[in-house]
């Protein structure tokens, strides 16, 4: 096996904490992560792991060979893309990250068009509403409707993308219209949110004439997936707050209608997000191109 491939299997064991997690990371089965780690202890004559039935944690050697072994794995990544750039022909792999509804409409169908025009770049697409730790887990561009919050990270903008509030005819019908964005408090709206450990979305941010009013909105139930929420919202249980072109098509037909027009949500930027030390990739470059000028052109064509 390889020493280099027994390296990149230990630094993802590290930061994932589990030979499974690691192995599906690096495409490789649990059994052959595990031998791996035991070349590469054997290689060192040291434990690199304290083993527990459910994860693994290094041991003091183990923290000391990662801090260096991650240097190794950055040096050859930069090392192949000063080459591949020098070619002309970027090779490798990319770990990409999205959000689930945009990852779907968006970045999902575009992968097999991208992976046609550079068939030597593997691309690992992982759609999550959850929010992930780009430098953590290794990420080399998340494409993602927000801010910056990490001033470790760079971010490009793509496009600055309006929101609505909306819910459905039936539900509007029900409960009645709320005209000002006070009443979704006071009368005790059902709003659907978009909830998981990091979220921010615990209020909705509302343009008013007073400035942008942050309200502590709630509801009966809530989901860490955005389309759960839009499909809630469409059988008439409660009221959402989300991006014009992700629900587009059911305000054109009818099963959503937009409220609070004159208070709508602040805009949000979409953007690829990014580790600093990954902007002379030419790989992340290409993958950022590409799906900048993609999302631009469908989320175009799906607001007309």
């Amino acid at each position: 096996m390889s020493y280099l491939d027994n390296i990149r299997v230990f630094v993802r064991v590290v930061e994932l904490g589990t030979l499974s997690s690691a192995g599906r990371d690096q495409r490789v089965t649990p059994a052959v992560a595990s031998n791996r780690i035991k070349e590469l202890e054997k290689h060192l004559g040291v434990r690199l792991f304290n083993r527990t039935t459910r994860k693994l944690s290094p041991t003091e050697h183990g923290r000391v060979f990662y801090l260096g072994a991650v240097k190794i794995i950055e040096a050859v990544n930069e090392a192949e893309s000063a080459i591949a750039d020098l070619s002309h022909n970027p090779k490798g792999s990319l770990r990409i990250t999205a959000p689930l509804g945009m990852g779907r409409r968006l970045i999902a169908s575009g992968i097999p068009e991208f992976h046609d025009k550079y068939p030597d770049i593997e691309v690992r697409l992982r759609l999550s509403d959850h929010n992930v730790d780009i430098l953590s887990e290794g990420v080399d561009v998340a494409f993602k409707l927000g801010v910056l919050e990490d001033s470790n990270l760079r971010m490009r903008g793509i496009l600055n993308c309006q929101r609505v509030v909306c819910a459905a005819p039936g539900y509007l019908a029900k409960r009645g219209i709320p005209q000002t964005p006070d009443a979704l408090i006071d009368d005790k709206h059902d709003c659907l949110l978009l909830r998981y450990p990091g979220s921010k979305e615990y209020y909705w941010t509302l343009q008013t004439p007073d400035g942008i009013r942050k309200l502590e909105i709630g509801g009966p139930y809530d989901s860490d997936d955005g389309d759960v929420l839009t499909q809630w919202a469409l059988e008439g249980r409660g009221i959402i707050n989300k991006p014009l072109f992700e629900v587009k098509a059911h305000l054109n037909d009818g099963t959503l209608v937009e409220i609070l027009k004159d208070t709508p949500p602040a805009t949000v930027q979409l953007a690829a997000i990014y580790p600093h030390k990954r902007f002379q990739d030419p790989k992340v470059r290409l993958m950022i191109d590409f799906m900048a000028e993609r999302c631009q052109r469908m989320i175009s064509k799906m607001l007309e």
